[in-house]
């Protein structure tokens, strides 16, 4: 009998903390569902992101690369036409890797136009859809104004009876006052309202079931699959239905980790995001006391969610044969240092919930346990890639493999700094402070220890999170300090040095001829090319000795 295929449930939440979980230790949100998974599996404490925006830690996570590599730095960068994704390395492989939920891609238009690419054609579709197979693509935020589109959520809901001109708002992202007036969930202030729609069709319910329809219809394909259940919440809106809205209140909200001395001197960059709308609003304890519960609810709707998606995966028989990873695309301030929204890097933005389930025996022993080093959401898609057998792409994927890890295996596990990169130029940031948009880039290098942000034109901040756990201190100008900032910035160097940039041929295109080259040897004679010989004896001599390392075909053609 013909061994069942092993597949991938690949499962991110969008803008959901690393501690806002139980079994990472949140006092009062319990997320049994996430729990038992962590229990099964490795849960990673020390995960981030390449960048603390959806889209471009999305298309990190997607290709495998970093920001720098693969130019999508900001919401609205399209992703370069031609950038290899995680569906184009599992195709290789036989595998499905298909789209249930959000990905925040724009595709290349203009690079598929100027090289003639029909949007329609199956590569069109891959290359706008960033190497998904799109069972279902929603990016979950459908306001009104400009919007127009018709995605099948709104379908459904119009199907259902709820009629409006955008049913996503009006229905699932606004409550009702009582005399039926509009309370939008775009405005914090009714954050603690339940939205209109039934639970069972709000947005999370719905991405559940369709995932499990596809997942039925794999099974009955036989192809391994790669499904990536891409959640639009916790995400703002922060409103959601009932019985959630009330389940969390003011007394679950926990004291905000920020200190009146992180705004004396402060570094300009970090000034200038605590005086965004967003900042100024969130470091309100009113407005904290009301939104948090609602983003609590919306997690625990996730987690009952995943209840139900856990068990189906029990009953198809598939929990044995399939790799199940739950992470975020970022996290969330929520007033922490004076901020909100995620666009810096402390960890409660940049560091994310990351937790795998190996179904394989050879991932027992490390079942139920945590895992302090460094990984990043990079690091994925090569994981993948190994658990499906694929070969390895060093020269592509710039991630590690966390099979090593996941097994029991990594004797010495060779990352030593994880990175992340935020592109500022389209926020109001970078005109208060007088950047070019060439200038308007951070990016943070952090050992586990310390933490370092550089961005163009001011000194460094840095964090001392072995001492200042809560990273409440910068010690950017302490001159203490100044022998651990030139190390990281060495770090830094390095690893743009490093940039994947050469992603057309495999090195082994260059080492094939290693051996020929230690002997001495001068590959380039094989092409008949001769450069730098004295006289006919010196090249014959190397001729003899090419035809000790060639096939039969080379040696005869270098006799000819």
């Amino acid at each position: 009998m013909t061994a069942k295929p092993m597949n991938v449930l690949w499962i991110m939440c969008d803008q959901l903390r690393f501690d806002y979980l139980g079994c990472a230790g949140h006092p009062t949100l319990r997320t049994p569902n996430i729990d038992r998974l962590a229990a099964r599996g490795v849960r990673f404490t020390n995960a981030y992101v390449q960048s603390t925006i959806c889209g471009p830690s999305r298309m990190s996570a997607y290709t495998g690369r970093y920001v720098r590599s693969h130019g999508s730095t900001q919401n609205g960068v399209p992703l370069r036409v031609g950038e290899p994704t995680l569906g184009d390395h599992l195709r290789e492989n036989g595998v499905r890797c298909v789209l249930v939920g959000k990905t925040h891609m724009v595709a290349d238009t203009e690079g598929m136009e100027r090289l003639g690419i029909d949007p329609e054609s199956l590569i069109g579709v891959h290359s706008s859809q960033c190497g998904f197979e799109p069972w279902e693509r929603d990016d979950g935020l459908h306001p009104s104004g400009p919007y127009g589109g018709d995605v099948p959520y709104d379908r459904y809901l119009r199907d259902g009876d709820h009629q409006a001109d955008n049913p996503w708002e009006h229905w699932a992202n606004s409550a009702e006052g009582p005399n039926g007036e509009d309370h939008s969930g775009w405005l914090l202030v009714h954050a603690d309202k339940p939205a209109r729609i039934d639970e069972s069709m709000s947005e999370t319910p719905y991405m559940t079931r369709r995932a499990m329809e596809f997942i039925t219809e794999a099974e009955a394909d036989g192809r391994p699959w790669c499904a990536h259940l891409s959640y639009i919440k916790p995400h703002w809106p922060y409103i959601v239905p009932a019985p959630y809205h009330d389940m969390f209140g003011p007394d679950d909200v926990q004291d905000a980790i920020r200190s009146e001395a992180e705004m004396t001197n402060p570094h300009p960059v970090y000034a200038a995001f605590t005086q965004e709308r967003y900042s100024r609003n969130f470091s309100r304890d009113e407005v904290r006391r009301r939104v948090i519960p609602a983003y609590m609810g919306l997690i625990k709707q996730i987690d009952d969610q995943l209840g139900e998606l856990f068990g189906f995966l029990d009953r198809k028989g598939l929990s044995d044969r399939t790799m199940i990873v739950f992470t975020s695309d970022h996290g969330d301030y929520l007033g922490d240092h004076w901020l909100g929204e995620k666009y810096l890097f402390h960890d409660v933005s940049a560091k994310v919930p990351m937790i795998v389930c190996d179904p394989s025996p050879s991932a027992d022993s490390t079942r139920g346990t945590t895992c302090d080093r460094l990984v990043e959401m990079i690091d994925l898609a090569p994981t993948f890639l190994d658990y499906f057998g694929g070969a390895p792409r060093p020269h592509v994927l710039e991630g590690l493999s966390l099979l090593p890890l996941l097994r029991g295996e990594a004797q010495a596990w060779p990352r030593r700094h994880a990175v992340s990169e935020y592109d500022f130029a389209p926020d109001s940031v970078r005109v208060k402070l007088g950047r070019s948009v060439q200038d308007s880039r951070m990016v943070m290098i952090t050992d586990g220890r310390f933490k370092m942000i550089e961005v163009p034109g001011f000194r460094p901040m840095l964090f001392d999170m072995e001492n200042d756990p809560g990273e409440l201190v910068d010690l950017g100008e302490a001159l203490d300090q100044a022998a651990t900032i030139a190390r990281l910035r060495a770090a830094l160097m390095r690893w743009y040095a490093s940039a994947r940039n050469r992603i057309t041929v495999p090195d082994d295109w260059f080492t094939a001829d290693d051996a020929l080259l230690h002997a001495g040897g001068d590959p380039t004679l094989r092409t008949g090319v001769i450069i730098g010989y004295w006289d006919e004896a010196e090249l014959e001599a190397q001729r003899r000795l090419l035809a000790r390392f060639s096939t039969p075909a080379e040696a005869t053609a270098l006799d000819a």
